[in-house]
């Protein structure tokens, strides 16, 4: 998650706690609730953004895998049938 992301998400938790504390502490039901589902987007929003993250390093790794082989070997460093060329 790029920093900025991740920072947005933790203010908009951070806010929703602290609009939920004010409206227990002030007996405004509908503030509490406003911080709760402040809270709740805050951490739903960062879930998706570290789910995002990890695929996006699954896919590069797996790009990585295709180009290179599995054995670790390059793509030109085979023949047309897969064998090392490298003597």
């Amino acid at each position: 998650m790029s920093g900025v992301d991740k920072a947005k998400d933790k203010l908009q938790q951070a806010k929703g706690k602290l609009k939920e504390r004010t409206g227990e502490a002030t007996g405004n039901e509908s503030l509490e609730a406003e911080g709760k589902r402040d809270q709740f987007v805050g951490k739903t929003k960062e879930t998706a953004h570290d789910l995002r993250d990890k695929a996006a390093g699954k896919v590069e790794e797996i790009k990585r895998e295709f180009k290179d082989g599995k054995d670790g070997k390059r793509d030109d460093e085979r023949d047309d049938e897969g064998r090392d060329t490298r003597r």
